[in-house]
């Protein structure tokens, strides 16, 4: 892990599109160049999350799935442009 310390989200209970709401709003309280770290659960949030984030212009730089096999986290740096 790098120097920047990392921000961490948990919406595992949440549902779209609320898991992206909460997502963003995370990040735009950390300074452009941030990473948060988000835990998510299933296969739809995990698509939406990631496909909006990237859309926005910030980078997935890392996808986990925990041993249960539908709980995810993703590691996000946040855009320079944010």
């Amino acid at each position: 892990m790098s120097d920047i310390e990392m921000a961490k989200l948990d919406i595992t209970h949440e549902v779209c599109p609320m898991t992206f709401v909460h997502t963003r709003l995370a990040l735009d309280r950390l300074p452009a160049g941030g990473k948060l770290l988000v835990r998510l659960r299933g296969a739809g949030p995990l698509d939406n999350v990631s496909r909006s984030l990237k859309l926005l212009g910030h980078v997935v730089e890392e996808i986990q799935t925990e041993t249960d096999g539908i709980t995810h986290q993703l590691t996000v740096l946040k855009s320079p442009a944010s």
